[in-house]
């Protein structure tokens, strides 16, 4: 397999804290900061990084968010502003690995790190506050352009200045694009849910999700027959 190393942007980390949203008090990590210097990525997260929401965010499937430069300048012209670091509250922003380049269940080397990708990332309602457009989480599903996570397989070392090397392709090829289609666009595709639950390296959240869809596809399905005989 031929070497592919993508840039790091930065590295992101930051902790909850309590913002005021329309006279409300929302607690949210989502205003996370590039570092420079080495940090420590262990099995639930960088070094200096916390989440607020422990049930939907977080987690050793969810350890880092990482989000695709290359979507900034698309949003940069639909937001009408340049965009900050880390503006999608992502730990890694990297250049050059895509949604519908990247597979759940492929390992990176990441610094003295080793991940792998476990599920896209689920936009939510923090990311339309933080830049107060109350459509952005819907607009980033849409368009697809949703970033994903890694799980840590191995803990380590990493600076600005490592690569993010790709030592392994899953063999089933489901892309985090494809994966969002089926969740968001195409929800009924039973063959594509069962396309992705193939992969034995999803996250559990999404597993179950999906396992629940096709249960309830399963069961309407029966009733139906029943209607009709």
């Amino acid at each position: 397999m031929t070497v592919q190393d993508f840039a790091i942007v930065s590295i992101n980390v930051g902790k909850p804290m309590n913002l005021h949203f329309n006279g409300k008090e929302l607690l949210t990590a989502i205003h996370k900061k590039p570092v420079s210097e080495p940090i420590f990525l262990s099995f639930l997260h960088f070094a200096g990084d916390g989440q607020a929401d422990l049930v939907h965010h977080g987690g050793k499937d969810k350890a880092v968010c990482v989000y695709p430069y290359d979507h900034y300048a698309y949003w940069e012209k639909e937001l009408g502003r340049e965009l900050e670091a880390a503006a999608f509250g992502e730990n890694l922003t990297v250049k050059g690995l895509v949604e519908e380049d990247v597979c759940i269940g492929d390992v990176f080397q990441l610094g003295e790190a080793i991940v792998q990708v476990s599920q896209p990332r689920q936009p939510c309602h923090k990311l339309a506050k933080k830049h107060n457009v109350e459509d952005l989480p819907l607009r980033v599903q849409n368009t697809g352009y949703t970033g994903f996570y890694f799980r840590v397989l191995k803990e380590g070392w990493v600076t600005k200045e490592s690569f993010l090397r790709l030592l392994n392709r899953h063999p089933l090829g489901v892309t985090v694009s494809f994966a969002n289609h089926i969740m968001y666009h195409d929800k009924s595709n039973k063959d594509g849910i069962e396309r992705i639950l193939r992969v034995n390296e999803l996250s559990e959240s999404w597993r179950a999700t999906l396992l629940k869809r096709l249960k309830n596809m399963e069961t309407n399905y029966t009733r139906s027959i029943r209607i009709l005989t």
